[in-house]
């Protein structure tokens, strides 16, 4: 249940669809995708036909062309939520395709953008990713150092960005970049810089995905660094209005936050899970460990903890697919990500003392979801971000 209501009958029935997928397709390999940082692309293309990446798309374009009304966006989070629970990175696979891939593309493409590029990423055939963080402009994305100049009807794109998910992959088709294209001047008068998105395919000369970098988790998902060196793309390749492009990735944010919140239930789920698991068989002193209270007392706060992240995540995607006002959804989305994804760091840890000195072994599924959590509270905002915004939401002057 999630703010005294319940999830539809139809939502629970695609839930447990996702979760047999996940637990026959996914679960049984995740260690090993893990240990070997492989990018597995038959199942991402298996997920694809599952119709997962189309959750929020229009039918013309091969989606579901699931509306509000429908909870489309509500489908998307229990999606990202089950392949979370056996699997992070595939969890966070899905959800930046979409809401970082898809969705950008979706929301502010022309109807020939939309027509070129979206069948592909919303069959999951291709993936796409989103170049928004660079070395110097984090949390600061306003200080983006990117830039692209107009040059014989040609964007000239020249600069580096990093942490990009799913952007060096077999099947990457595209990476949409922040970049300046000028400046403007403010409302203070002071001169700005104008910064736009601007689309830029695979295989564009002077587009290099580097090197994979060697993570601490999501071992499964593709992320690398990105460098442009006089990369040339088509004028048409601009996507939305030229100087929009900061409120373009705000707004594509806000999504994301709750979608990264539905991955951090997994997280918590699945700590649960495998601790009721563990205490239910480990025996020490004549008995499961579970009768002891100080195991079972840590197994109680996993379940308040998965409880309040679950209400906070699906009371916020309800908000989205009801259309509730820009800055209620904001607010609901940065107090989602924020508790949720503190919470599944909580949940990680007392689930590997749980397990003690097993928890600390890479054979355990534990451990995995231990080294996985911390970037929860990173990605798609930190939680420092939240806090800014949810103060800044209550009126406060915070800077």
């Amino acid at each position: 249940m999630t703010h005294g209501f319940e999830l539809s009958r139809e939502h629970e029935e695609f839930r447990r669809s996702v979760r047999d997928f996940a637990e026959s397709q996914i679960a049984p390999h995740a260690a090993q995708w893990d240990r070997e940082h492989h990018f597995p692309v038959d199942v991402v293309q298996q997920m694809g036909k599952m119709g997962l990446f189309g959750l929020t798309a229009p039918e013309e374009y091969g989606g579901a062309g699931l509306s509000g009304e429908d909870g489309g966006f509500t489908s998307l989070c229990l999606a990202i939520e089950e392949i979370g629970r056996v699997d992070q990175s595939m969890g966070i696979t899905l959800e930046a395709a979409v809401g970082l891939g898809i969705n950008p593309i979706l929301t502010f493409g022309t109807a020939e953008q939309k027509k070129r590029w979206l069948p592909a990423l919303v069959a999951g055939e291709a993936v796409a990713g989103f170049g928004l963080t660079e070395p110097g402009a984090g949390s600061d994305a306003g200080a983006t150092q990117t830039k692209a100049v107009l040059d014989g009807g040609e964007w000239v794109v020249d600069g580096a960005k990093q942490f990009i998910t799913n952007s060096g992959s077999d099947i990457t088709s595209l990476v949409t970049v922040t970049a300046r294209t000028g400046t403007r001047e403010g409302a203070d008068g002071a001169t700005k810089p104008e910064i736009s998105t601007i689309v830029v395919p695979s295989g564009t000369p002077g587009f290099t995905a580097e090197k994979a970098y060697d993570k601490l988790g999501w071992h499964a998902s593709d992320t690398h660094p990105l460098t442009f060196t006089g990369a040339r793309v088509p004028e048409d390749h601009l996507l939305g209005e030229r100087g929009r492009g900061y409120a373009q990735f705000l707004a594509t944010l806000d999504d994301g936050r709750v979608a990264i919140a539905a991955l951090a239930v997994g997280c918590i789920q699945a700590c649960l899970d495998m601790s009721l698991e563990y205490a239910g068989q480990r025996q020490t002193f004549g008995g499961p460990i579970g009768r002891k209270q100080g195991v079972a007392f840590q197994i109680a706060d996993l379940e308040v903890l998965l409880r309040t992240a679950r209400l906070l995540t699906y009371s916020a995607a309800a908000m989205k697919d009801a259309g509730a006002p820009l800055k209620e959804f904001k607010q609901a989305a940065a107090v989602a990500k924020l508790q949720t994804t503190e919470a599944a760091v909580t949940a990680t840890r007392i689930a590997t003392q749980v397990f003690g000195g097993y928890g600390f072994m890479e054979e355990y599924p534990v451990a995995r979801f231990y080294r996985d959590a911390k970037v929860l509270e990173i990605g798609e905002g930190t939680s420092e971000i939240q806090r800014m915004l949810i103060a800044r939401g209550l009126g406060l002057p915070v800077e």
